[in-house]
């Protein structure tokens, strides 16, 4: 008999611990070598694990444990044979099912009915809950911790047919590492948020002449984002101190752009990174936006493709958004926010004229970047939107988009 115990490998530097997510197959299934047998979540990224050899698996830990990196998880034997696939399965005979008429004897009522214990008082006392409200499921009728536990605070009067549920679900470690992230950007750094707004009708209009014909040649559409990722691009070489970040002591300056990019996925949040983004064009950026927006959508996103962003464009648009203050991705200094956009009377030429505009926002960390140059960037970022033909396309659209 030979048995393979399979270890939880390391998913990316610095990563000491897993999160088995779910199980793809049950105790006792044969396995395929290669194929996807469970995800595990990490602080960083959810990710696929494969069998390392075919065999029958011997699950060694349940969904929700939180595992060592090196720890065996499971065993396949590889001794065992393929079942036939094709061997008929003997129909199963449902056994008659025979219950019992067991009458159950009232339950009186004793000192102990509706008592909270010790451990349950503290948590009803927590919740702010009287224990006359909850229902005790111990010994006679008294309220354990448990029951307090999950003991719902009422929430005004309950309507005469409504149906109140309520569900009570651990977070991923992804997730958890994300709201960790979260809370320690807004006390760690000093961080101010900026606005403006965007008149997108040149972009409009660029979208209009060349997008059926941008397509067709590239394969990728020609979105909004190739010209917002090119209009960072060059503000951040305006304003390095933007596209820095802080170690300890020191200002780490780069000279180059890799632009993360906030996209919405199964397991959450995550935040690819388009690399070296300074040397691709409009097809480019394009083509690397929609791999990296269906890896992710598709689970198959790994921790190298997410770590290493110099700055952050997060689009709040796509889900209605008009305003909001993005979130510094530490240890970047910055974050771009676009919003929807919505047509708004403007002055143009001394004349109120209906344009689609996007309001802006650049979050930035106030102890490295200073007011002039977080200005100063978003209004670059501003004008290249608004002038791309000039400022992003050296006045050839033809050329730019490789025609």
């Amino acid at each position: 008999m030979s048995v393979l115990e399979m270890k939880v490998p390391s998913p990316g530097e610095s990563i000491t611990e897993v999160e088995i997510a779910a199980w793809l197959v049950e105790d006792g299934d044969y396995v395929e070598k290669d194929q996807p047998i469970a995800e595990v979540d990490s602080d960083k990224a959810t990710l696929e694990l494969p069998a390392e050899e075919s065999g029958i698996i011997t699950l060694k830990a349940e969904e929700g444990d939180a595992v060592n990196v090196g720890e065996v998880v499971c065993l396949i034997d590889m001794s065992a044979a393929k079942p036939a696939s094709d061997a008929p399965k003997a129909p199963a005979t449902p056994k008659p099912e025979v219950k019992a008429a067991v009458k159950e004897a009232p339950k009186t009522a004793t000192y102990a009915t509706g008592t909270a214990s010790p451990a349950a008082k503290k948590v009803l006392a927590e919740k702010g809950m009287d224990a006359a409200a909850v229902k005790g499921t111990g010994k006679d009728g008294r309220i354990t911790k448990e029951d307090a536990v999950k003991a719902v605070p009422s929430m005004g009067t309950q309507p005469a047919n409504g149906a109140r549920g309520t569900e009570r679900k651990k977070m991923s470690m992804l997730r958890r590492k994300v709201a960790e992230r979260l809370v320690a950007v807004k006390s760690e750094t000093a961080m101010l948020t900026t606005f403006n707004e965007v008149n997108m009708q040149p972009i409009f209009d660029l979208r209009t002449q060349y997008k059926e014909a941008f397509k067709a040649k590239h394969g990728v559409g020609l979105g909004f984002m190739s010209f917002f990722t090119l209009a960072v691009v060059r503000a951040l070489e305006m304003y390095p101190d933007v596209n820095s970040m802080i170690d300890g002591d020191f200002q780490i300056k780069h000279d180059f752009q890799d632009i993360s990019i906030a996209v919405s996925g199964p397991k959450g949040l995550m935040v690819p990174v388009i690399r070296n983004a300074e040397g691709l064009s409009f097809r480019g950026v394009e083509s690397e936006v929609k791999r990296l927006a269906l890896r992710a959508r598709d689970g198959q996103i790994t921790v190298d493709e997410m770590t290493g962003g110099t700055f952050t464009i997060t689009n709040g648009g796509v889900f209605g958004s008009m305003l909001s203050t993005p979130i510094i991705n530490p240890p970047q200094s910055g974050i771009l926010g676009m919003h929807n956009i919505v047509n708004r009377p403007m002055a143009v030429n001394g004349e109120v004229v209906i344009q689609p505009i996007m309001y802006v926002a650049l979050s930035y960390d106030h102890r490295i970047v200073d007011g002039r140059e977080s200005v100063g960037f978003l209004v670059a970022v501003k004008e290249a939107l608004e002038n791309p033909v000039e400022l992003l396309m050296n006045n050839n659209p033809t050329k730019a988009l490789e025609m």
